[in-house]
């Protein structure tokens, strides 16, 4: 099951989990409400899964392909995190799974607050279009995740702020009816 939280204050060590004192846990229902989706798949079946051809083929993710983000495998590592943990956000969906590994995606809620997702190993993910968000690799460093799109792949991170886009204005009027 999905693990997130809101969290602490701290700039330091985006790797950490950055849990809030107290600790205020985040369920699927909360999540579901700020747009994101989530499924648990069993990511050592990946290449013939039913589960993730029928997910695949509801949602329209015709177009998929895997990266390793880690120190050994991808080529200018530091400068890809750095970019990944950059507050941003993009103009279609964004939808990872993880087959190895784990890692943490941040969002904010409707307050602006951060909420940590916690993924690991058969978490699916997908983080609507207009969402700010960012991308972080935890202490053990290293993530195999599946890259999924509705047609072919946009490789576009708009950084904050960047509400001028009408996929922002799209996802806010989404929270607007949801509120």
């Amino acid at each position: 099951m999905v693990q997130a939280w809101y969290m602490d204050k701290s700039a330091d060590d985006p790797w950490r989990p950055h849990r809030g004192e107290p600790a205020r846990p985040v369920g699927l229902e909360q999540l579901r409400g700020l747009g994101v989706l989530y499924w648990k798949l069993d990511a050592d079946k990946y290449k013939n899964d039913p589960e993730l051809e029928k997910i695949r083929k509801e949602r329209n993710y015709s177009w998929m392909d895997v990266i390793t983000i880690c120190k050994d495998k991808l080529p200018t590592y530091e400068e890809k995190i750095k970019m990944f943990y950059e507050e941003h956000l993009h103009l279609d969906d964004e939808i990872r799974y993880i087959l190895d590994g784990s890692g943490y995606f941040d969002v904010r809620d409707k307050e602006d607050r951060w909420i940590r997702i916690f993924m690991e190993k058969g978490d699916m993910i997908t983080l609507p279009a207009g969402i700010y968000h960012r991308f972080t690799l935890d202490e053990k460093n290293y993530v195999k995740a599946m890259r999924l799109f509705v047609g072919d792949p946009v490789w576009m991170a708009s950084n904050w702020p960047a509400d001028h886009f009408e996929a922002r204005g799209q996802y806010l009027e989404f929270l607007a009816q949801t509120a």
